[in-house]
């Protein structure tokens, strides 16, 4: 098998390693993993405006917006004017969203960053500037995305876990 076949198999197995992961995910909870990270920031930043979530994880503001409105309509998520600086919303999780929270299965990315620490510092290294060629042979390098292990939006509704 030549080399580049090999890249590609590999990438392939990325890919489908997520996607199973985020179609459990959704499964589980109802969310994408997108969701999920941004209300696991949240509930780790507390009563925090939109831009600092986004910041947290490494997504566009507008991207934020989005996700955090379909957040909203599952009541899992409330946007709130400052007390202090009425120009400024803050969002907060409901209750519904602390328990789909805590609920949630992990992200597949704790498995991965749980081995990736105990790789020695020249391979974590060498795997970066790896994947960051990758991403720049495949034109990828300005494409929105989180620290998230994500591939592609999951159809499934909250509302229509059964629970």
């Amino acid at each position: 098998m030549k080399r580049v076949d090999e890249v590609l198999v590999s990438l392939r197995r990325i890919i489908r390693a997520t996607d199973i992961h985020s179609k459990k995910l959704s499964k589980h909870s109802g969310l994408t993993a997108p969701q999920l990270l941004i209300l696991m920031a949240i509930e780790k930043l507390g009563d925090v405006t939109i831009g600092t979530v986004a910041k947290d994880v490494n997504l566009s503001q507008a991207t934020v917006t989005t996700i955090l409105d379909r957040l909203e309509k599952r009541n899992l998520v409330l946007r709130v004017r400052s007390e202090v600086d009425r120009r400024r919303v803050h969002a907060k999780l409901t209750d519904e969203g602390k328990r789909v929270v805590g609920e949630a299965p992990s992200p597949l990315q704790e498995s991965f960053v749980a081995q990736f620490d105990t790789l020695p510092e020249w391979e974590q290294t060498m795997i970066l500037s790896s994947l960051q060629k990758l991403a720049e042979l495949m034109q990828a390098t300005d494409i929105d995305a989180s620290p998230v292990l994500h591939v592609g939006d999951v159809t499934h509704h909250y509302g229509n876990t059964g629970r």
